[in-house]
């Protein structure tokens, strides 16, 4: 399978410092990948050399051929004394029409948002128009920057259901940020620890019995790191599938801190 996305000993370094070193990862087609770490671990700034929005010090990038990301960011800057409808900000991706921008909205449970000002939505909804307007580029690579952060969590449950409805859908890679590993589903195919470099990799349950992700997040919050299950009943098509099926989720208690990365 060819890769999406790789990149080999990419660092990036800013005022003589070492933001990132000796980053070398993959993302393939169809692959859930999680990235954690704590704050200024330079998250964020992996997430910009992956877009192309900052430039690599050294190291490697190689792009699969005319690779379409889509790219859900944390939150979005609105000025409050300029009304927006969800169906106005949707209109700005010029290749939508009305017509697509309700079956997008559809995706994600969203559509009846549809007439509903983004200045009122919910932490949640907010993150599922976002996914749509994401969506709507069909990407290769879909990016999420702490996709539930400020949502509750039968809102985080949902929003992972439709995320992976996404992959199915569209075939395409995912990379999920996360500031604490607050939620990280049973089928996530890899969890990346990240604080400048990358301290160790795999599946959750690998990870978090890594004697690297123990000295960084500390033994106590490593033996926190539980199987949480979720009982719900979402009436939406891509919940429905999977409505007999109990939500496993790995969840530690790292403790929350606005300021990340």
């Amino acid at each position: 399978m060819t890769p999406l996305i790789s990149l080999n000993n990419v660092a990036v370094e800013v005022n003589n410092q070492n933001i990132l070193y000796d980053i070398s990862l993959t993302i393939s087609p169809s692959q859930i990948i999680t990235l954690l770490g704590p704050n200024g671990a330079g998250k964020s700034t992996l997430v910009k050399v992956i877009l192309g929005l900052i430039a690599n010090t050294s190291g490697t990038i190689k792009r699969a051929p005319n690779l379409t990301i889509g790219y859900v960011p944390q939150s979005i800057n609105l000025n409050p004394t300029l009304p927006i409808t969800v169906k106005r900000f949707m209109q700005l991706n010029k290749q939508l029409k009305n017509n697509n921008i309700i079956n997008m909205l559809s995706m994600v449970n969203a559509d009846y948002l549809i007439d509903k000002s983004m200045h009122q939505l919910s932490g949640g909804e907010l993150q599922r128009v976002l996914l749509a307007q994401a969506l709507a580029k069909k990407p290769e690579l879909l990016i999420l920057d702490e996709p539930t952060q400020g949502v509750d969590v039968n809102g985080q449950v949902l929003l992972y259901d439709l995320i992976i409805n996404a992959r199915n859908q569209f075939n395409c890679g995912v990379l999920m940020v996360s500031h604490d590993l607050h939620l990280v589903m049973a089928k996530t195919d890899e969890v990346i620890c990240l604080n400048h470099h990358i301290c160790c990799s795999g599946s959750p349950a690998i990870v978090s019995n890594d004697p690297e992700f123990i000295t960084l997040f500390g033994q106590q919050n490593a033996t926190k790191i539980a199987v949480y299950q979720h009982h719900h009943n979402h009436q939406h098509e891509f919940c429905k599938k999977n409505q007999d099926n109990q939500r496993r989720i790995v969840r530690p208690n790292f403790g929350k801190d606005k300021n990340n990365d």
